[in-house]
């Protein structure tokens, strides 16, 4: 009963009672088959896999269209993400919402969540945060590029065997592997 009390949601207490250790990360396969299973339940469930980039743009597209209209309706890109139904309908805008909401929560109970800038002692955290923002502008950009972003083309588009996805998916590994060869030093 004592570890009960003491474990709880995956926190566990300290001899302080009021600090919480951090809990290491799930295990690869754990988190691969929690992820699959995932998948499986939004082909089944909405009929379609899972995807993220295509709420940013549909975001993207109703600021646009609120700020510049004009500009915005120019543009037969992002007329599709305001024109007819309400942009909040999307199925992609609430799975977004739910993986904020449960990284959330996940840090939480592996008491994760605080300030902290995960980096090597060979840059500084502007350093990390420009790259990082550089990092993720070059995915953002290759996922447009790609017609979808690793979730929607390697996880759902490898799911159904589509030659497309799964060519993405070696580029993406093997640009991933020679850029990590090149930057490998920020970590040390």
């Amino acid at each position: 009963m004592e570890v009960l009390e003491k474990t709880m949601n995956g926190m566990t207490a300290s001899e302080n009672e009021h600090e919480v250790k951090r809990q290491p990360y799930w295990p690869n396969w754990a988190a691969g088959v929690g992820l699959g299973l995932i998948l499986l339940a939004a082909f089944y469930i909405a009929g379609r896999g899972l995807g993220g980039s295509g709420a940013l743009s549909r975001a993207t597209g109703v600021v646009l269209h609120t700020v510049m209209t004009e500009h915005a309706e120019s543009l037969d890109y992002f007329s599709r993400y305001y024109r007819g139904e309400y942009w909040m309908n999307d199925w992609l805008v609430f799975q977004m919402i739910g993986v904020f909401l449960g990284g959330l929560f996940g840090a939480l109970t592996a008491g994760r969540f605080g300030k902290s800038v995960d980096k090597g002692e060979s840059i500084t955290n502007s350093q990390r945060f420009w790259y990082a923002f550089l990092g993720g502008g070059l995915m953002g950009w290759g996922a447009r590029l790609a017609r979808g972003c690793t979730s929607g083309q390697a996880l759902s588009g490898g799911a159904t065997l589509a030659a497309g996805s799964w060519a993405f998916m070696l580029a993406l590994f093997l640009g991933g592997f020679a850029t990590a060869y090149f930057i490998r030093g920020m970590w040390k």
